[in-house]
């Protein structure tokens, strides 16, 4: 399974950085339009910056807004900077798990970090 996903990186509502993984949000509208046909949940996937310098990734699409819009936001394992306004490549390579939302910070950072977890071994399975 590859689907490849670009677009341009907006500001979100900072919740990732507030938890401490930083995303990349990137621009919803487009998809409204063209559709995503994939599945929400995490994936173990890439993100290619516009230098070309591919980074190892935990993506997240979700479920749509009330304006229809999905959530597609990439975590760049080992990235620090700004990326806001840049175009980015998505590339998801292997489902992890169903989109969950939760009712507390300290799950969701539990998860978060169980998710990186196993997307790193995903990467180091295949040497990558």
């Amino acid at each position: 399974m590859t689907t490849m996903i670009q677009g341009k990186v907006v500001r979100g509502k900072g919740f990732g950085r507030k938890l401490g993984f930083r995303t990349a949000n990137l621009d919803r509208r487009y998809y409204s339009r063209k559709g995503l046909n994939v599945k929400h949940g995490v994936y173990a996937g890439t993100t290619t910056l516009q230098n070309g310098k591919i980074y190892r990734s935990a993506i997240v699409i979700g479920p749509c807004d009330k304006m229809g819009l999905p959530l597609i936001e990439s975590h760049l394992i080992g990235f620090k900077g700004d990326l806001y306004g840049k175009h980015l490549s998505l590339e998801l390579l292997k489902y992890i798990r169903p989109f969950k939302q939760f009712k507390r910070e300290e799950d969701l950072v539990k998860q978060i970090k169980k998710d990186i977890q196993n997307i790193l071994r995903y990467f180091k399975m295949r040497g990558l």
